[in-house]
């Protein structure tokens, strides 16, 4: 299966935090990600800019970076600065969708577009055309290991069959809720990016458990 796995730092161990994204280097994983959380747009508070900037330091793989956050606008050359090389924001959050991902690009940064579970993936098809990536949320957004919601998978088919009808190159990705029993699943149902945190960080062997995910029996 030709997916891409991004390891979702939300779940790592701060206090070993270099140690977590040396195994990641060494691992199958393609991207790590960063959750941003404001504690405004979502009820709870991650982490910003100077550990994403420490991140990156240490980091061999591409930074997968999510705003869950109020007017991101505000900073998005800031995160391109501190090295971000994917930015994802929410569509919920955006006033003017198209100026914001249009900026990301300009700022040499590939733009994704995430929606809630409760937000139909029909409201973005005048978007597809200026994004990267879109990033359907299958569990609701702020905390880490939560329960994949199972109607999201009609969500992934329906936005899978809008980009491919359009003839367009745009990944989907899901955070929320992926693990090794529902990886396959999620990629035949038309997934290109497998985000996951509590999965891999909180197993035995968190190097064996993004194998399993990048390559799923």
């Amino acid at each position: 299966m030709n997916h891409l796995i991004s390891s979702s730092i939300l779940s790592a161990d701060f206090g070993c935090l270099e140690k977590d994204i040396s195994m990641v280097n060494e691992s199958a994983s393609d991207w790590i990600h960063c959750d941003i959380m404001d504690g405004v747009f979502v009820p709870n508070i991650s982490f910003g800019f100077p550990v994403v900037e420490y991140v990156k330091k240490v980091s061999a793989k591409p930074l997968d970076v999510h705003l869950m956050i109020v007017d991101p606008d505000r900073y998005l050359r800031r995160w391109k600065e501190t090295g971000a090389d994917i930015l994802t924001v929410q569509y919920e959050a955006c006033i003017h969708l198209h100026r914001t991902v249009s900026e990301i690009r300009i700022l040499g940064m590939k733009a994704g577009v995430a929606v809630n579970p409760h937000t139909p993936v029909s409201l973005l098809n005048n978007i597809l055309p200026y994004v990267d990536m879109i990033l359907i949320m299958t569990v609701n957004p702020g905390f880490g290991g939560q329960t994949f919601i199972m109607e999201c998978y009609n969500k992934i088919a329906e936005l899978r069959k809008m980009i491919d009808d359009r003839g367009l190159d745009v990944l989907i990705q899901v955070d929320g809720g992926v693990d090794t029993e529902n990886a396959s699943r999620l990629v035949r149902t038309g997934v290109n990016v497998l985000v996951a945190g509590n999965t891999i960080f909180s197993s035995d062997n968190p190097s064996e458990t993004i194998r399993r995910l990048k390559y799923p029996e």
